[in-house]
């Protein structure tokens, strides 16, 4: 079944548990982490991850989108993050690998992000050791970017590829998902789908969230 992951980065901040609530019909919570570095923008860090741990049962899944991420990894893991990504091109692959390794050592579940300047066949060196890739259909750093339809096929091979060297990895999709282009990313090879402001932005949030799944099932 395709998981829904709304991204709290198009939620509103100022009542962080209210918007947590609101996406209580959704399967996961998407937590953008943004250094001012990496991507140009600044977002959340640790104890925001924390706030959002008390606050939820759901499954978080934390995107790193920050340098040299393997500094971090342990806080994350320590704040309740279920789920941690790192980019490929945020580090040297030792640094990706030794944030692996800590990923494995915290007992959160590991995965690697792609931006669309990345092919898909970066993987190969992490991918058996992995329990989800995440691949980019927006340059990562804003919300509200139109969905970059070249990207189809960089899924497309991340999937062949997963079905390849690890079946059971799990193959998320971010960046200007709604009802149409979760059908397109699901049919690509997606099972996971990360979706901020078309469900932050719907007038009704449940039935923002329907719809992508509605979307998702074809």
């Amino acid at each position: 079944m395709v998981k829904i992951a709304p991204s709290i980065l198009s939620a509103d901040f100022c009542n962080l548990a209210q918007e947590l609530s609101r996406i209580r019909t959704a399967d996961w919570v998407h937590v953008d982490v943004m250094d001012g570095a990496f991507v140009p923008n600044l977002t959340v860090g640790v104890p925001v991850v924390k706030s959002i741990r008390s606050h939820t049962d759901m499954v978080l899944d934390v995107h790193l989108m920050i340098d040299k991420p393997a500094r971090y990894i342990k806080a994350f893991a320590q704040a309740g993050a279920d789920l941690l990504s790192v980019h490929l091109e945020a580090d040297h692959p030792t640094g990706i690998t030794r944030a692996l390794e800590l990923m494995e050592e915290c007992g959160v579940r590991k995965a690697v992000a792609l931006r669309p300047i990345t092919a898909a066949q970066a993987v190969l060196p992490y991918l058996e050791r992995l329990d989800m890739v995440l691949v980019m259909t927006v340059e990562p750093g804003f919300g509200g970017q139109p969905f970059l339809e070249r990207q189809l096929d960089t899924i497309s091979q991340v999937r062949r590829l997963i079905d390849q060297y690890n079946p059971a990895c799990q193959l998320e999709v971010d960046g200007g998902i709604n009802p149409v282009t979760a059908r397109k990313v699901v049919q690509a090879g997606a099972n996971v789908l990360v979706a901020g402001s078309s469900v932050y932005g719907a007038p009704d949030i449940e039935l923002a969230i329907a719809a992508l799944r509605e979307g998702a099932a074809g």
